[in-house]
């Protein structure tokens, strides 16, 4: 097994559907720019209320990639 390095970045993903549909979204548009994402941490979960109606759910992440 070998040693690793890694980085840590905070994000936040949003969705119209779910708590889910979010951190993939996050994930998926982190995955873009950032390579070797190896583990995520959910640190927050709020969403947005229009009209008494859930609108958005926000997910605040912690991501891990490893620095090469």
């Amino acid at each position: 097994m070998t040693n690793h390095t890694y980085k840590l970045v905070e994000i936040v993903g949003s969705s119209a559907d779910s708590c889910d549909d979010a951190i993939r979204s996050a994930i998926a548009k982190a995955g873009e720019t950032i390579k070797h994402i190896d583990w995520f941490e959910v640190v927050e979960t709020r969403g947005h209320v229009q009209d008494g109606q859930i609108a958005h759910y926000q997910v605040t992440l912690k991501v891990g990639f490893r620095v090469n």
